[in-house]
């Protein structure tokens, strides 16, 4: 068995490290900051498509998300932490099947993120934004996860927060269990999959169960 999981709103909270290193992104080009709750709405989306929907012109993207890295990677450790039953979700899971990870952050930090909350060691794979063309809900992402991890698993699932996970789950071929302890409206995500649960544990004990 294989799960795979997403990061934001799944198994850790970096909210404060977002909309911080958000503000720092648009206060370094003199515009006005979003509102928190705009830019709640779009986490989950690649960094360059969350500054496109927020008002930012094609052309300073880039820029935007530069600067948003470079504040986020001084911040990120210190102000992300693990979700309630997170760390017993990935405990739990790593006791039935092969695990990996499938986000839209940049793989780099993700991989020091879990590393400094003691998670990491429990991952195969870690697939992130630099690591595909096509990120969620694309399939890509979870197909090149699938192709570092060993072949021929029976169940193959994608534990995550948004219809992006879910619909990449899908595209993949790929079991998609939505949890609603993240970003995603939840009448939203019912839509999306068959399978919704309160937490990753709780999304990990059912899948343990089937």
């Amino acid at each position: 068995m294989i799960i795979l999981f997403d990061l934001d709103g799944t198994l850790i909270d970096s909210t404060e490290a977002i909309l911080e290193s958000f503000k720092v992104a648009f206060e370094t080009h003199g515009e006005a900051v979003p509102d928190s709750k705009l830019i709640k709405a779009e986490i989950g989306h690649p960094l360059d498509v969350m500054f496109t929907t927020l008002g930012v012109e094609e052309g300073k993207v880039w820029d935007y998300v530069d600067a948003y890295k470079m504040h986020y990677r001084i911040i990120s450790c210190q102000k992300t932490v693990l979700l309630p039953h997170a760390k017993e979700a990935v405990e739990l899971a790593s006791q039935h099947a092969t695990l990996g990870v499938v986000t839209t952050k940049t793989a780099k930090y993700s991989i020091e993120l879990l590393e400094h909350l003691g998670l990491m060691h429990h991952f195969e794979v870690l697939i992130g934004r630099e690591d595909v063309e096509n990120p969620k809900p694309h399939p890509e992402p979870i197909q090149k996860a699938l192709q570092a991890l060993p072949k021929g698993a029976k169940n193959v699932w994608m534990v995550g927060d948004t219809c992006m996970d879910m619909l990449s789950a899908k595209e993949a071929n790929v079991i998609g269990v939505g949890v609603t302890c993240g970003y995603a409206d939840e009448i939203n995500l019912i839509n999306c999959t068959d399978y919704i649960h309160s937490n990753a544990l709780e999304a990990v004990r059912f899948i343990a169960n089937r």
